[in-house]
């Protein structure tokens, strides 16, 4: 009986097959036996699969020696981590260049970048890193690169508005789609077993400033109502003063203001959450175990009035200044 493999298990397949890590391997075999018709056609694949999944669960992890060290992997700082994905040329390079100090090598050809490369972006007085990384395309994936996007907090896939913006548009999102790395309707942040899966993403239109006639529209069709996109130019400067106020939004973070009791309250160092937090996340992310101790909180910010009791449950907003009493 054939097998009559669908299309995205054929994508799970050479998410497989070009997987440079055991996490990604599990991960791309998962999605394969979960996308595989249930049919007598499949039942010696699926037992192929699930024997080749058990071995790489069960198999000991080993601890890489410091002179292998993972290039790819970025501790993340700041509010948030966005990791830029590109083809060849697209400009990536050039945007880390104008927002950050980060040594990034700005070249016209290809796979000008061989490393990721992070720098800090400042939007009021939170610092955002983004992180420059070396091209996709269709035939060439550097070996652990998945990793960076699977574990950063946003994605912003740049296309060059000069090029051929269609293939730009296919190649990356190709990438992304068939490695589970986007959040969707099929996709969720994490799976049931609790790994990191997809992840939000938006568009960056470079080089508006030599862009072909009609290139940003018809990239804006491909993204319909899907994806943001942000038009810019490393060049007229167009887009680059508005972009961090963009990468601050698309975290969808809020910032959070504390004081002490009878003390002014410190504006220089805001706590970053997500944005829905409660007080009890904030004094959570002061000290975990100070927060079981929380009685209430006095609260300065929206919809309440200067110093109002509020309780554990309250949802805080974007500068909010938090006062927190403890047993």
């Amino acid at each position: 009986m054939p097998a009559n493999l669908t299309p995205e298990y054929f994508k799970a397949e050479r998410w497989f097959r070009t997987a440079a890590t055991s996490e990604e391997k599990i991960l791309a075999l998962e999605r394969m036996l979960a996308v595989m018709p249930k049919h007598k056609g499949t039942d010696h694949l699926r037992a192929d699969l699930r024997k080749k999944l058990s071995k790489l669960r069960e198999a000991p992890k080993k601890k890489a020696a410091a002179k292998h060290a993972d290039i790819f992997h970025i501790p993340a700082t700041g509010a948030g981590q966005i990791v830029l994905l590109g083809t060849p040329n697209s400009g990536k390079s050039a945007i880390v260049a104008a927002l950050t100090n980060a040594k990034v090598t700005v070249a016209d050809y290809r796979f000008a970048t061989k490393a990721p490369a992070p720098g800090m972006v400042r939007f009021e007085d939170v610092h955002i890193q983004i992180v420059d990384m070396p091209p996709i395309a269709e035939d060439f994936i550097m070996p652990g690169q998945v990793g960076t996007y699977r574990h950063c907090d946003l994605i912003a896939v740049v296309v060059d508005l000069s090029g051929e913006v269609r293939q730009q548009y296919a190649t990356s999102f190709d990438f992304l789609e068939s490695r589970n790395l986007l959040i969707d309707d099929n996709t969720s942040a994490q799976d049931h077993r609790g790994n990191v899966l997809g992840k939000g993403a938006f568009v960056i239109a470079a080089k508006a400033d030599i862009a072909k006639p009609g290139a940003l529209q018809t990239l804006k069709k491909l993204c319909k109502k899907r994806f943001q996109v942000v038009e810019v130019s490393t060049t007229t400067g167009i887009g680059l003063e508005e972009l961090p106020a963009k990468f601050f939004n698309m975290l969808n973070i809020i910032r959070v203001y504390t004081k002490r009791p009878g003390m002014t309250a410190d504006m220089n160092e805001p706590f970053t959450l997500p944005a829905g937090s409660t007080v009890m996340d904030l004094a959570a992310a002061i000290h975990r175990e100070l927060a079981e101790k929380l009685k209430f909180a006095r609260i300065w910010g929206t919809g309440v009035y200067d110093g109002q009791n509020t309780q554990r449950t309250h949802v805080l907003n974007d500068k909010d200044i938090i006062e927190l009493h403890f047993a």
